[in-house]
């Protein structure tokens, strides 16, 4: 994300006209003879990896299914996305500070701190909550969006815009308006459930010192600013590792790239760097996360409309 300019109230207020809304599971049910036999593979290879690699761990990935062949490529892309989710069940509630770079087509940049909260919904026909709250610069502290995400509806959203005192409900209709100036759309901020897309998958190729599996997903929720998306994710620990953006125009439009991942509580992934890049303005926008902190305790209370007025 990228910022170069720091709104005041009144293009925020414009900027929600605007806005739309946007709207988890896998269960491994069988073992066929190859997973059994990579489970005593494993079992023996435990002898020889370092220590942090646990056993459970070892049993997590013994007890991969194996994905569809690549006759079937609509059905591969699925399991990948269902495997990438799966993966980041059960994480409760999180919380994390942010900072937010913006840099202009000259060089030009701007910098904003924000906090994200997200609370995990386990109804697997909804998407999870999450709340982004900024703290500076001053003109926009306190300024707050809340999401409920969906599959195939419409998100709930509302931001909050202290300089007016009032929550404003965001039209669904246009989800593809940059988000506070950035080159992130808040379309991109969703919750990216499963059901929102359908799922082709185009081959394997190396990524940096990976191999990712290269997807393309179509968005099926209405109003999405995108045509298609092509996703890296990585065949180790499938986290996305870089995803293309096109236009309605079917032009690409922006590249996120996510780095510096790191594992928390043994299980759960996060990139703390995530680069936006806007390839027809020359836009930028960085988003480097803090520490992020797991079941903290959030509740349905810190999600709602009245909550998000003390958000400060």
């Amino acid at each position: 994300m990228t910022r170069f300019s720091i709104p005041d109230a009144t293009p925020i207020v414009a900027l929600t006209v605007n806005l739309k809304e946007e709207n988890k599971s896998m269960r491994i049910k069988t073992l066929n003879a190859c997973t059994i036999a990579m489970a005593w593979f494993l079992a023996a290879m435990l002898i020889a990896v370092p220590v942090s690699i646990t056993a459970a761990t070892a049993e997590e990935l013994a007890g991969l299914e194996t994905l569809p062949g690549a006759d079937d490529p609509a059905a591969r892309g699925l399991a990948i996305a269902r495997e990438t989710e799966r993966r980041d069940a059960g994480f409760g509630d999180s919380s994390a500070t942010m900072t937010m770079l913006l840099t202009n087509a000259y060089g030009e940049t701007s910098e904003r701190e924000l906090r994200n909260l997200i609370l995990e919904v386990t109804d697997e026909s909804e998407g999870d909550w999450s709340l982004i709250i900024f703290d500076k610069p001053r003109d926009v502290n306190g300024t707050a969006l809340l999401s409920y995400a969906h599959i195939l509806d419409p998100d709930d959203q509302w931001m909050y815009l202290p300089a007016l005192k009032r929550v404003k409900r965001i039209s669904s209709v246009n989800k593809s308006g940059p988000f506070m100036g950035s080159e992130f759309a808040f379309e991109d901020f969703s919750s990216q459930e499963v059901g929102k897309y359908s799922y082709v998958w185009l081959r394997d190729e190396a990524c940096g010192e990976r191999t990712c599996h290269v997807t393309e997903r179509t968005p099926l929720y209405e109003h999405s600013g995108y045509t298609r998306q092509i996703a890296w994710t990585d065949t180790t620990d499938y986290q996305p590792r870089k995803i293309e953006f096109y236009d309605r125009k079917n032009q690409l439009l922006k590249t996120l790239t996510m780095a510096d991942y790191r594992l928390y509580s043994d299980q759960f992934w996060r990139s703390h760097d995530l680069f936006m890049e806007n390839h027809q303005t020359g836009k930028t926008t960085r988003l480097t996360w803090g520490e992020i902190a797991f079941q903290t305790g959030l509740t349905d209370s810190d999600f709602t409309t009245n909550a998000i007025k003390r958000a400060r």
